[in-house]
């Protein structure tokens, strides 16, 4: 699968006393950088972590998914991966905003906002489908033995072949020759299936032929993505409070089952023919420009930038902490944890090959082929096979659930953000029961017998170039739009420091030209979406460059009525005025608002009374921006 797929009230008029009271807290708690004096950098109205290891974890039970992870990687990830996923962090918590409301440094293009939010609740709808399948295969496994271990079912067709069934259970231990016996089988026998792969297509999905022919829903599957549904919502039922402390489980555990399914895999027979098969780089194929093509697409996947998740988790950081260490710490850990899982994955995987008879590539699958089809196999020839599916699927549902927190949280967040009062901050449950439900409403028709034409459907196109198209454009906005030296001089003011060079450097002009390299390497490379041998049709093709489209068009769309609602006498006024940030851009309190952010009191005539600078050789003294944009320096009032 390739998602591997989250994280101040408006400023206006009564902006402070919507937030209510802040508490005071230490400059550890709050993440003051060192010369920095003890603020109160709390939104209690709003809400925030309830300390930083709680944003830590979210963010890595968000970016590590259930994606796979190629050696390219390395290099897109330094100088792309990590230069984004510090920009968006850096960009939601300067403003404590989500992905909507951070748009008040450029609103004309909040429409990027807006596709974000249409992009994670693409995710979010088949997500959680993903995690209800691996919810149903986790339910399965509670018997003696596992029901894809045999061909003895009735739904088994007579071209099956399973592992087990060449021989007798006392055979097991004689893997000279049950390795013959199969590899016989696998090479005269064309049409051989495996029971999971029958299981899996038959039995979970009763897979129909056509991605028109929706036949049945499957009511078992229905149930786990209602049972996923009510999970997640209850994690989130408080929001990043309760979700905070949820992660602490959700993030580690993942680690826990990984480790002991790696000693488990590394002690089996065949374990390092498969870890060598993993760490072999295909040196022919380095130079491909599809392969790099392909690793710096799922940097977009594996640590889900361009979502909008890492801004809205962001937005809850306390104003001074240091989100340039979190980035490195994040990215590192999302790399380093998809090359362990790596090695549980290929050490078995390694194991079934050495008993098929059959090199390593015959046994490797992608997509949902090696989580519900390849790997499931390999379970059964585990001694207590039902304990370690167990653990296998448990551990993918808990890396799942990650990522679909924060996908859910970034809907909420935008919706209650752009809204901004009071009523519906305390209504912000009832919202998110309200997101809940919709997801599961439109996760139904993926419970059908079509549904997993329609999930990889969503997921090659809903989730796909867009990402890319919105990733650019964020980049371009801020760096040359709003004005690199502005928001280099905003992470200084926040953080104590500005970026380092090399990140200045990547945003600028390294990061763009990469994601512009995906972006025309995506047009350029494109194949038509297929699912084993089926083709999927033109209409349905045409539904999925729409799907696509429905994120992208929201920026243009929305420039063009930002552009219309703008003051100006002519085009280029109109232009400059709608690009310019807003007067209420900036940290969302009052007591971060210094500099050129600091508030000022005009006077008005009805005071009767004159307002002097107590320091009048710095008052109103404009600094203008690199994007031509004004601003007064601070003045004492």
């Amino acid at each position: 699968m390739s998602c591997g797929a989250t994280r101040a009230l408006s400023a206006c008029p009564g902006m402070a006393a919507a937030r209510g009271p802040v508490a005071p807290s230490s400059p550890e708690q709050n993440g003051a950088v060192p010369s920095e004096a003890t603020k109160r950098d709390q939104k209690l109205t709003r809400g925030n972590w309830g300390n930083q290891i709680e944003f830590v974890l979210t963010s890595v039970g968000y970016a590590v998914g259930l994606g796979a992870f190629m050696f390219p990687y390395f290099i897109m990830l330094i100088f792309c991966g990590i230069p984004l996923f510090f920009m968006e962090l850096s960009f939601g918590q300067f403003a404590s905003q989500g992905c909507l409301g951070v748009w008040k440094i450029s609103p004309m293009f909040k429409g990027v906002g807006y596709g974000m939010m249409v992009v994670s609740t693409y995710i979010g709808i088949y997500y959680n489908v993903v995690i209800s399948i691996a919810f149903y295969y986790f339910f399965s496994s509670m018997t003696p033995v596992l029901p894809w271990a045999y061909c003895n079912n009735p739904w088994n067709t007579p071209d099956c072949a399973g592992v087990l069934d060449a021989s007798n259970l006392t055979n097991v231990s004689r893997p000279d020759a049950l390795s013959g016996n199969l590899s016989h089988l696998l090479n005269h026998t064309l049409k051989r299936t495996s029971p999971s792969e029958e299981y899996w297509r038959l039995y979970v999905l009763k897979l129909s032929d056509d991605i028109g022919n929706f036949g049945e829903v499957r009511l078992p599957l229905l149930g786990c993505l209602g049972v996923s549904w009510v999970v997640v919502f209850l994690c989130l039922i408080r929001g990043v409070k309760s979700s905070g402390k949820v992660v602490y489980f959700t993030a580690t555990f993942p680690y826990v089952v990984l480790t002991i399914l790696f000693v488990r895999g590394v002690t089996l027979e065949g374990a390092f023919t498969g870890i060598m098969y993993y760490l072999t780089p295909q040196w022919d194929k380095i130079l491909e420009a599809k392969v790099w093509g392909d690793a710096a697409s799922q940097i977009f996947y594996s640590l889900g930038c361009a979502w909008g998740g890492l801004i809205t988790m962001a937005s809850y950081n306390k104003f001074h902490n240091n989100c340039y260490r979190d980035s490195v710490i994040i990215s590192i850990t999302n790399c380093a944890t998809s090359v362990y899982a790596g090695f549980v994955i290929f050490s078995i995987l390694g194991f079934m090959a050495k008993h098929l008879g059959v090199d390593v590539s015959r046994v490797a699958d992608h997509g949902p082929g090696l989580a519900f089809v390849a790997y499931p196999e390999a379970l059964t020839l585990l001694p207590i096979s039902p304990l370690w599916s167990l653990l296998f699927f448990f551990m993918l549902i808990l890396l799942g659930l990650g990522t679909q927190f924060c996908l859910l949280e970034t809907l909420v967040t935008a919706i209650v953000d752009e809204v901004g009062n009071e009523w519906i901050l305390q209504k912000k449950t009832y919202v998110t029961l309200a997101v809940a439900v919709a997801g599961f409403l439109l996760g139904i028709p993926l419970t059908s017998q079509a549904g997993i034409y329609w999930l990889l459907l969503m997921d090659n196109y809903a989730a796909s170039f867009s990402l890319v198209v919105i990733s650019c454009i964020m980049c371009v906005s801020i760096m040359y739009i709003y004005g690199h030296r502005n928001y280099f001089q905003d992470i200084q003011m926040m953080l104590g420091f500005p970026p380092p060079l090399f990140f200045q450097i990547c945003w600028r002009f390294v990061s763009p030209a990469i994601i512009f390299f995906i972006l025309i390497f995506t047009v350029i490379q494109y194949r038509p979406i297929t699912y084993n041998h089926y083709q999927y049709p033109g209409w349905a093709v045409a539904v999925g460059f729409l799907m696509a489209l429905s994120s992208v068009i929201c920026i243009p769309l929305y420039a063009l009525f930002q552009l219309c609602r703008t003051d100006g006498d002519t085009l280029l006024q109109r232009l400059k005025n709608a690009t310019k940030p807003s007067r209420d851009w900036g940290p969302a309190l009052l007591e971060h608002q210094t500099g050129r952010y600091a508030p000022t009191i005009a006077p008005s005539p009805e005071d009767g009374f004159e307002v002097q600078p107590l320091h009048p050789d710095k008052a109103q003294i404009p600094m203008v921006g690199s994007n031509g944009s004004n601003r007064l320096q601070d003045s004492r009032i």
